[in-house]
C-alpha cells in the first residue's frame, strides 16, 4: 500500500507583506507571522511580538546573549529581512550548553550555522563567552538586547549590568523566563528589581517575557506600547497568548507530523492518525480564516476567540 501523504496547512495564514491589519497599534500585520525556522525551543509563543517588536521599533542593531537552538535569533533575523530593514545582528553562545538549558553536542551549532548562511549579509555569529565579544561592542551602539542565557539570578544580573551600557539610547531590552520560580532561575527576581526603574511590560506566557525601555529616546510605537491600561494590558497578553499558542500548536503538529511519515510506510494506523491530525489543522485554518476575512478579526474579542479553538486543540 502507497503511503498517504500529507502536506500540513500553516496554523495561521499571515498576511502578505505589504498588507496592514487594521485595529490597536499594539499589533499589526506582522504579529500574524508564521516563524520559517520552526526548530526546538522554549521561544516559540513569543514569536508574534517579537516580530511586532522590530517592526515597531525598527532596531539598527539586535543582539542576543544565549542563542542555543536559534527559534528566537531567526525570528529576529527573518523580521530583518521581510521588512527590508538596514540591520546587524549578532548571536552570542557558547553552544555547549549550561546546568539549565542541558548540555549538548557540535551537531546544534552546526544546524544553526547552517541556517544562519541565509542571513549571512546581515547576522553574525560568536561563539564563546558573552563578556569576550564586550569590547567588539562600542558602548551606545545596540538597540535591541535579548537576554537568555544562564538563568541564574547572579548571572542574569551580570549580563544585564554589564551589557547595559551597550544600549543606545533607543536601547530596549528583553528578558526570557521571567515567570520561572523553580530551583535555579532567578530572571523573576531581577525582572522585579529593574521594572520599576524604567518603562516595562511583562508578559506570563511562555515562561515569561520582560520588555524594558533603557533608552532616552525609545520609539513612541514602543511607549505608546508601554503605558498600557490594566484593562488593555491584559487585552495584549490575552492576544499574544493566543497568537503564540498558535505557533506552538503548529510546531507540536509538525513534529509529530515528522514522527509518523516514516510509519506511514508500513503502518496504516499511523497513516489514518496522521491524516486525523492534518484534518484538524485544516479545521482550524477554516475557522482562521473565517474570522480573519471579517471586520471583527482586527479587534481583540475574535482573538481571544481563536485562542479558545487553539486551547480545545491541544486537549
Amino acid at each position: 500500500m502507497e503511503p498517504h501523504v500529507i502536506e500540513l496547512p500553516t496554523v495561521l495564514t499571515p498576511p502578505s507583506d505589504n498588507a496592514r491589519v487594521d485595529g490597536p497599534a499594539w499589533i499589526r500585520d506582522t504579529s500574524y507571522w508564521k516563524p520559517r525556522h520552526l526548530v526546538p525551543s522554549a521561544w516559540h509563543e513569543h514569536a508574534p511580538f517579537a516580530y511586532w517588536l522590530v517592526d515597531a521599533i525598527r532596531p539598527a542593531s539586535i543582539v542576543e546573549l544565549g542563542t542555543h537552538s536559534g527559534f528566537s535569533y531567526f525570528v529576529f533575523c527573518e523580521a530583518v529581512t521581510r521588512l527590508g530593514l538596514n540591520t546587524r545582528t549578532w548571536a552570542l553562545d557558547t553552544w555547549e550548553g549550561d546546568d539549565h538549558a542541558g548540555f549538548y553536542g557540535e551537531d546544534v551549532f552546526t544546524s544553526v550555522s547552517s541556517i544562519n548562511a541565509g542571513y549571512a549579509q546581515f547576522s553574525t555569529l560568536l561563539r564563546g563567552y558573552f563578556d569576550d565579544s564586550l569590547d567588539s561592542f562600542e558602548d551606545g551602539s545596540v538597540d535591541l538586547l535579548h537576554i537568555d542565557g544562564r538563568h541564574g539570578y547572579d548571572d542574569v544580573r551580570h549580563d544585564f549590568e554589564t551589557w547595559l551600557p551597550k544600549m543606545s539610547a533607543r536601547g530596549v531590552v528583553i528578558l526570557h523566563d521571567i515567570a520561572e520560580h523553580q530551583e535555579g532561575f532567578g530572571v523573576w527576581r531581577l525582572w522585579d528589581e529593574i521594572s520599576e526603574r524604567y518603562p516595562s511590560f511583562a508578559f506570563a506566557h511562555g515562561h515569561g517575557l520582560g520588555v524594558l525601555a533603557v533608552g532616552s529616546h525609545v520609539p513612541e510605537a514602543l511607549l505608546s506600547f508601554l503605558d498600557s491600561s490594566p484593562d488593555r494590558a491584559e487585552a495584549v497578553r490575552s492576544v499574544y497568548e493566543d497568537l503564540g499558542a498558535a505557533v506552538s500548536l503548529q510546531y507540536s503538529v509538525e513534529l509529530q507530523a515528522a514522527r509518523a511519515q516514516p510509519l506511514c510506510e508500513h503502518n496504516e494506523e499511523a497513516d489514518q492518525q496522521l491524516a486525523r491530525a492534518a484534518e484538524r489543522i485544516h479545521d482550524l485554518q477554516q475557522q482562521i480564516d473565517e474570522l480573519r476575512s471579517s471586520t471583527s478579526w482586527r479587534v481583540t474579542a475574535p482573538l481571544r476567540a481563536v485562542g479558545d479553538i487553539v486551547r480545545r486543540l491541544r486537549r
